[in-house]
C-alpha cells in the first residue's frame, strides 16, 4: 500500500497488523489506535488453518514459496509503529494466498509498492516478482543489540571523558619554566621527584611539621624509571642535607618571572618554600648537588598519606618491637599492622622510635612504608575493586601539586602505566650516600659522602639498575660496546663539528684546541652553542663515517652510549663532518667520559621485600 493510502482505515493492509517482536523472535498482533476505524484482520492462526498453535514466524512458509516482508512507517493515522505485509504472491499469516482472499472478497487487496508499478501483476498462483533474500531473524535481532550497545558504550566514553575531565580538575600545577622538561616519553628514561612537604593543612596536623612552615621539602625522593622499564630507583635526599640552593627563576601567579637568588650552605628542605621558593628551585636544587636532571615533579602534603591509606583500606607495616610514641600518638604492637589515615602519617613522620631517633633512620622506615603501599595499590583487592579504584583516584589527584608539564590527566595515567611495567623486585629504595657533617660537635646536618655519591649519581645517570636484571639492558650495552670494535681511521682523516650544550662556558673551544694541538685532529671546527638540556654528550655520525667516530671515541674516551648512528652535517667548508655535543657529563678535555656498567654497593631494600623496621 502507498503512503497516501494510510490515512484511510479501509486501506489498512490487516498484515500490518502482525509485526516482529526483536526481543522474543515472535510475531504479535497490533490494534489500531483508540478512534480509528476497525478493520477485519487475519485471525490468529490455528492448526485448523495450518498455522499451528503458536503464531508462525516469518520463516514458516510452504515448500517452494517465497515473500518480502517489508516494513511500512506509520503514518496519519496508520496502525501505531507501522507493520509488515505481503507482497504479491506470498501468504497471508493465516496460511492463504493474499491474491486468493481479494478474489473472496474476504479483506482488500494489498496495495503494491511504488516499486512494483514498473512490474507486471503475476498470475494468480504463481509468483509476482524474482524471489528476494530475507535477513534471518538473528541477524536483525543482532543488528538491533549492536546498535543498543553502540549507544551504551558512547554513552559511557562520555561519562569516562567527563570523570577523566573532572580528576584533572582536582590536580593542582606549578609552572616551573625550563627546570623540566615540556613533556612526557614512553620511550626514553624519566627522572620524577616526590616531595613531601612539612606543611599544616587540614584537621589533626597540629602535632605534625614545623608550627607556621611555608611548606619545606622534608621528604624528598628522586625516582629514576629506566629506559627499557627493566628497573627503577627511589633515591632518597636527607632533608638535612647540606647543599648551595643555586639562583631560582620563578613564574608569578601573574605570569611575570623573579629570580630568587641563591644560598649556600643550608639545609636541602629549605629549596622549596624558603624565600618563595616553589618546586622548581628543588629540582634544580637536585640537579646541582646529584648532577641528574629532573624531568617532572609530585608534591603533597601531610594529608596525602592519610587520604591515600585510607582509600587503599590501609597499608601493612611491621615493627621489630612494640611502639608506643608520645610525640606522634603512634600505638603499634610487635610483628605487623595495617595503618591507615592518621595512624599511617604517625608512622611515616616519627622519629622517636625507630634506630638512632634522627632522620636517616626515618627515611628507611618511610622507604619501607612507600613499598608496602605500591604493593597495596598495585594489588589484584585494589585493581579488581572499582569503588576502591575511584576513591584512590579522587584521593591521588586531590593531594597532587604537579608541573605543569604532566597536569594532563592521560599524561598521569601513562606515566604510572610506564611504572607498572617495572617488576616490585627491581624498584630498589636507597638513600644518597652521606656522612656527619664535620663542621659540627653537635650532629644535627649531613654532608655528601665524596668516596660514595658521586658513583650513585652516575649509575643513574647512565640508566644502571641497582638490581640485578638486566636481559633487555645487557643486550642493549653489547649493541653499544659494539660500536666501539672495529677499524679506527687516522687522526687526520677525522672531521668534526663541536658544539657546547651543558658543559661549562668555553668547553668546545678548549675541545677544538686539545684535538688540533695534541691528538692532531686538525679537520675539526667550533660550531658554537647547540640547545641547552643535554645531560651525556653524543657523537652523531654517518654509516660511512663509523671508522672516524670509533677512532674520536677512543681519543676523548667516549662510552659506546655516546655513539650515535645517524647522519652528517655539512661543515663550514660544505664537507661532510660528524657532530659532537657536549652535555653536562662532559669533565674537560682529555678527561674520558666514563659510563659505568654496574652500580656501586650501596644500603638498600626493594618495593617487593617485607621488613620490619626496628
Amino acid at each position: 500500500m502507498d503512503a497516501q493510502g494510510r490515512g484511510r482505515a479501509d486501506n489498512i493492509d490487516p498484515a500490518d497488523q502482525w509485526v516482529l517482536n526483536p526481543n522474543t523472535g515472535e510475531y504479535e498482533l497490533r490494534l489500531p489506535p483508540s478512534g480509528t476505524q476497525s478493520v477485519p484482520g487475519p485471525r490468529k492462526p490455528s492448526a485448523q488453518d495450518g498455522g499451528g498453535a503458536r503464531r508462525r514466524r516469518r520463516n514458516d512458509m510452504a515448500p517452494g514459496e517465497t515473500r518480502e516482508m517489508s516494513k511500512v512507517p506509520a503514518q496519519d493515522g496508520g496502525p501505531e509503529g507501522g507493520g509488515t505485509r505481503t507482497q504479491d504472491g506470498g501468504r497471508t499469516r493465516d496460511g492463504s494466498r493474499a491474491g486468493d482472499k481479494a478474489r473472496a472478497g474476504d479483506v482488500p487487496p494489498p496495495r503494491t509498492s511504488r516499486r512494483r508499478t514498473t512490474e507486471p501483476e503475476g498470475a494468480p498462483g504463481r509468483r509476482g516478482r524474482r524471489p528476494v533474500k530475507k535477513k534471518s531473524k538473528a541477524r536483525k535481532v543482532l543488528a538491533w543489540t549492536a546498535g543498543g550497545t553502540a549507544f551504551a558504550l558512547v554513552a559511557v566514553g562520555a561519562a569516562g571523558y567527563l570523570y577523566l575531565k573532572h580528576l584533572e580538575g582536582n590536580i593542582s600545577s606549578t609552572d616551573v619554566g625550563d627546570a623540566g622538561s615540556k613533556g612526557f616519553s614512553k620511550d626514553d628514561a624519566f627522572n620524577l621527584l616526590i616531595i613531601g612537604t612539612d606543611k599544616r593543612t587540614g584537621k589533626g596536623n597540629e602535632g605534625y611539621g614545623d608550627s607556621g612552615s611555608v611548606g619545606h621539602a622534608d621528604t624528598n625522593i628522586l625516582l629514576h624509571v629506566s629506559k627499557d622499564r627493566t628497573n627503577a630507583t627511589a633515591l632518597s635526599i636527607p632533608r638535612d642535607l647540606i647543599v648551595n640552593v643555586p639562583d631560582c627563576k620563578t613564574i608569578q601567579p601573574d605570569g611575570s618571572s623573579k629570580v630568587i637568588p641563591g644560598t649556600d650552605n643550608v639545609r636541602f628542605n629549605t629549596s622549596l618554600g624558603q624565600d618563595g621558593r616553589d618546586p622548581g628551585c628543588t629540582m634544580r636544587t637536585v640537579e646541582e648537588v646529584t648532577g641528574i636532571h629532573v624531568d617532572h615533579f609530585m608534591m603533597a602534603d601531610f594529608n596525602a598519606v592519610k587520604t591515600l591509606t585510607s582509600a587503599v583500606g590501609g597499608v601493612e607495616v611491621c615493627v621489630a618491637h612494640p611502639v608506643d610514641d608520645k610525640e606522634s600518638h603512634l600505638k603499634l604492637p610487635a610483628g605487623k599492622s595495617v595503618v591507615e589515615g592518621e595512624q599511617a602519617l604517625a608512622f611515616v613522620r616519627t622519629r622517636h622510635s625507630f634506630g638512632n631517633q634522627g632522620d636517616l633512620d626515618r627515611i628507611k622506615v618511610q622507604q619501607q612504608f612507600l613499598g608496602s603501599l605500591m604493593r597495596k595499590m598495585s594489588s589484584g583487592d585494589t585493581l579488581s575493586n572499582p569503588s576502591k579504584l575511584m576513591d584512590l583516584a579522587e584521593a591521588a589527584t586531590k593531594a597532587l601539586t604537579v608541573d605543569t608539564g604532566i597536569k594532563s590527566i592521560n599524561t598521569l595515567k601513562d606515566m604510572a602505566l610506564e611504572l607498572k611495567k617495572v617488576p616490585p623486585k627491581n624498584i630498589t629504595f636507597t638513600t644518597v650516600p652521606v656522612v656527619d657533617n664535620p663542621a659540627e660537635k653537635v650532629h644535627a646536618t649531613v654532608v655528601l659522602n665524596q668516596s660514595a655519591a658521586p658513583s650513585v649519581f652516575q649509575a643513574i645517570q647512565n640508566d644502571v639498575s641497582f638490581t640485578d636484571v638486566k636481559r633487555k639492558q645487557k643486550a642493549a650495552k653489547d649493541a653499544q660496546a659494539a660500536r666501539l670494535k672495529g677499524t679506527r681511521s687516522a687522526p687526520g682523516d677525522v672531521r668534526v663539528r663541536i658544539l657546547n650544550s651543558e658543559a661549562a662556558p668555553g668547553s668546545a673551544q678548549a675541545v677544538l684546541d686539545w684535538l688540533q694541538n695534541t691528538e692532531g685532529v686538525l679537520k675539526s671546527e667550533n660550531a658554537g652553542n647547540a640547545p641547552a638540556g643535554l645531560q651525556k654528550t653524543t657523537l652523531e655520525y654517518a654509516p660511512d663515517q663509523a671508522a672516524q667516530a670509533r677512532e674520536l671515541a677512543a681519543l676523548m674516551g667516549l662510552p659506546g652510549s655516546a655513539l650515535k648512528p645517524g647522519s652528517s652535517v655539512v661543515n663550514s667548508q660544505g664537507l661532510p663532518a660528524m657532530t659532537l655535543t657536549l652535555g653536562k657529563d662532559f669533565k674537560g678535555a682529555g678527561t674520558p667520559i666514563a659510563a659505568p656498567d654496574t652500580a656501586p654497593k650501596v644500603d638498600k631494600s626493594t618495593a617487593n621485600e617485607v621488613k620490619c623496621a626496628s
